[in-house]
């Protein structure tokens, strides 16, 4: 079928715009000084 393989391209488009879109948004909030948030959300 080639609807699903259709589908899984635009799924991983998706997942790779959404990792981007995610890393982005954390060094944007590093770099603005709310870094220290998020540094200890992800490193505990």
């Amino acid at each position: 079928m080639t609807n699903d393989d259709d589908m899984s391209v635009f799924d991983e488009k998706r997942q790779r715009r959404v990792k981007v879109t995610a890393w982005v948004v954390i060094a944007a909030l590093v770099l603005t000084g709310g870094g220290a948030t998020v540094l200890t959300l992800i490193f505990g």
